[in-house]
């Protein structure tokens, strides 16, 4: 393992709280399953990713990495990675998308090996963009919702020639990060920003699926009064039994005080919501994109817009009212001023999930094109890692108990 300092070092502070990222690359030392192959990271480059990153190059990998998102660059996580040895890095703090968009296809003209990405942004610019192609990448892991959706889009349209596993859509992903670290860095991120309390105010989450579920569970779980929008019948229904009131965007925009998106899709937001919004309303976003409070929109319609200070903007309508939006509408749990993404716990299990769907891309047969799921016995592997490092200890079935699980004849088992 690398020798590192950490007084110099910008992921030091969050190494012991990555337990399961620690387990991975020590082992990774020893039999190198990344050597030879050139892995690809699209992803916020805060220092959780930074520790993927490293964890990735101790394994044997060389590793490209870039940002997913101008506005959640760290600076100093960026000069750390690239002044490591087996680590370039495309991306600067203050970067344009313009900048981004150069620096994915810079990074892609590398010919990486296999992808590991955050809303399958290099994914998707393989096959936009004419002078790049997939030759010779063996496929690509996917972390988010949004991404998972866009390759299934690609297959759909029968673009995409390449396996990619959605690692989004398991459950050690799911139950954990998505309910727990969104719900929790969101909302804390909100408070610290605006240095108002959720207790007793009405807060709207639009979307209920994992994430929105979580955001609206933890914030009924601080005193607040929760509304869900949605469009899933089912989803609607799960909302309403969890004890949400469950209305339409037009009626919850009347009652709102804090709306936060949480769907993966576009203008949830939008200039018939703004007409009913009240006055003083905070708006904020933790799905993928910037796109989910149609922002241009309300800038057009507002008399005057106003910094009010870093991370709230104020657009005051013609009528008087006062709308906040906070992180310019971006995700406001990794590009608000206070913000710093999911906790390290969290990603240490899916940045694990990531390590395990990419070494199982470069060490394995050859897969069909197309959205797999990540093999079970793989994310297993990261709940038991992630129970070994919480101190948990679970059963573990008789050889009786698995004859019987196992059998469709049962009599004469017991």
């Amino acid at each position: 393992m690398v020798e590192r300092h950490h007084a110099e070092d910008p992921l030091a502070r969050l190494r012991d709280r990555t337990p399961v990222l620690r387990t991975l690359a020590e082992a990774g030392a020893e039999d190198l399953p990344f050597e030879g192959t050139t892995v690809a990271v699209s992803s916020h480059l805060e220092p959780k990713t930074g520790i993927f990153i490293e964890t990735l190059r101790d394994a044997g990998a060389e590793v490209l990495c870039t940002a997913n998102d101008p506005g959640s660059v760290h600076g100093d996580v960026v000069a750390h990675l690239d002044a490591e040895p087996g680590i370039t890095a495309f991306a600067e703090p203050g970067m344009s998308e313009a900048d981004l968009d150069r620096a994915h296809v810079e990074l892609l003209d590398r010919g990486p090996d296999v992808l590991a990405t955050d809303g399958a942004e290099l994914l998707a610019k393989l096959y936009a963009e004419p002078e790049l192609s997939t030759d010779g990448v063996i496929g690509c892991t996917e972390q988010t919702t949004s991404g998972v959706s866009r390759a299934r889009a690609m297959a759909a349209d029968g673009v995409l020639d390449v396996p990619v596993f959605a690692v989004n859509h398991t459950p050690m992903k799911h139950w954990f990060d998505n309910v727990h670290g969104t719900g929790e860095s969101a909302l804390t991120n909100v408070m610290i920003s605006t240095n108002t309390i959720l207790s007793g105010r009405t807060v709207v989450v639009a979307g209920y699926g994992y994430v929105g579920r979580g955001v609206a569970t933890k914030a009924r779980a601080i005193g607040a009064d929760t509304v869900v929008t949605e469009v899933d019948p089912r989803k609607a229904i799960r909302a309403h039994m969890d004890g949400h009131r469950v209305l339409p965007m037009d009626e919850a925009a009347e009652v709102g005080e804090l709306f936060v998106t949480a769907t993966g899709n576009c203008r949830v937001l939008r200039g018939r919501h703004f007409e009913r919004l009240r006055d003083g309303a905070t708006l904020c976003n933790v799905g993928h994109r910037d796109v989910e409070i149609a922002v241009p929109e309300l800038a057009e319609t507002a008399a005057e817009v106003a910094e009010l200070e870093e991370g709230i903007t104020r657009y005051t309508l013609p009528d008087g009212r006062e709308i906040d939006v906070l992180a310019e509408g971006k995700l406001v749990n990794l590009t608000g001023p206070y913000s710093q993404g999911h906790p390290a716990a969290v990603m240490d299990s899916t940045f694990g999930a990531m390590f395990l769907a990419a070494r199982e891309l470069a060490v394995s047969a050859e897969r069909d094109p197309g959205v797999h799921q990540l093999p079970e016995r793989l994310d297993k592997d990261i709940a038991r890692l992630k129970l070994d490092a919480l101190g948990v200890e679970i059963d573990s079935l008789t050889d009786l108990q698995q004859r019987y699980r196992d059998a469709w004849r049962r009599d004469d088992i017991v």
